[in-house]
């Protein structure tokens, strides 16, 4: 084997080192004895029968689960729309616009999303008394820049697609609206699957944002968790983390096996 493919290799491990050994030891010391959570003192269940009783920090999980659902159903449907515009529509004069507009979250810091957000829901509410801050706010800022995601990836897979298909579909007597039911979401539904993972993820993993624009009642997980951490990090806050690990990996798993059958099937 040459130096060059050991060297690709040697990279590629480190880099899952990287990413996956953190992991690892977390879910190992979900499962120690001690209140330390660097110091092994034994193997024991007791925060996970702990963390069951916390109604504080499942609370503030059950809220984040809630907020990523609702942000990555509506990131899919307003990014999918934008997608299309995007692709569909290029000699629109909205295009250009459209097309900064939905690339400026992107690179966008998350502090001035966060802040310029905060002030037009204090203006909002300041005249018309509404929206107030709370579980509301934090999912329309989350979409305002999940959506921006969700766009870039349906936006890929739209361009590649061959449109010859949906022609045929409207030659065969088809109207546009049941075309795009029947032919155009069946080949873009991969990508709206990880448009709709990638802005789940975004919203669980959000702190910054969620920290200008929520209110009292709406503290979500990031925001339980980084407060505290000041006081030190509970064991039980690692034992909820392996459980999303959890969860979230058979979620992914599923999820890939359905866009591999999806594909397959499209194939032949």
């Amino acid at each position: 084997m040459s130096k060059l493919r050991w060297l690709q290799i040697t990279v590629l491990l480190l880099g899952f080192a990287f990413l996956y050994i953190p992991m690892i030891s977390l879910i190992v010391y979900s499962f120690n004895e001690s209140r330390l959570v660097t110091v092994w003192a034994g193997f024991s269940t007791k925060w996970y029968s702990e963390l069951m009783d916390n109604r504080q920090l499942l609370g503030a999980a059950w809220l984040s689960i809630k907020i990523g659902f609702l942000n990555a159903c509506l990131s899919v449907i307003l990014g999918t729309l934008a997608a299309i515009v995007l692709v569909r529509f290029r000699r629109s004069r909205m295009r250009k616009p459209l097309d900064v507009m939905v690339a400026a979250p992107l690179v966008m810091p998350d502090i001035i999303i966060g802040l310029s957000l905060l002030l037009l829901f204090v203006s909002l509410e300041n005249l018309m008394g509404w929206p107030e801050r709370g579980q509301l706010t934090v999912i329309l800022a989350h979409s305002t820049f999940s959506m921006a995601y969700v766009t870039v990836v349906v936006r890929s897979r739209l361009v590649s697609m061959d449109r010859s298909l949906e022609e045929a579909a409207m030659d065969l007597g088809a109207r546009p609206l049941w075309v795009f039911f029947t032919v155009t979401l069946p080949i873009i539904a991969p990508s709206l699957v990880a448009g709709w993972l990638l802005a789940f993820t975004l919203s669980m993993d959000d702190l910054v944002v969620a920290s200008f624009v929520s209110g009292p009642g709406a503290t979500t997980l990031p925001m339980m968790v980084y407060s505290s951490v000041r006081l030190g990090v509970s064991p039980q806050i690692n034992a909820l983390a392996s459980i999303i690990i959890l969860v979230v990996s058979v979620a992914v798993l599923i999820a890939g096996i359905l866009m591999y059958r999806q594909e397959k099937r499209l194939r032949h």
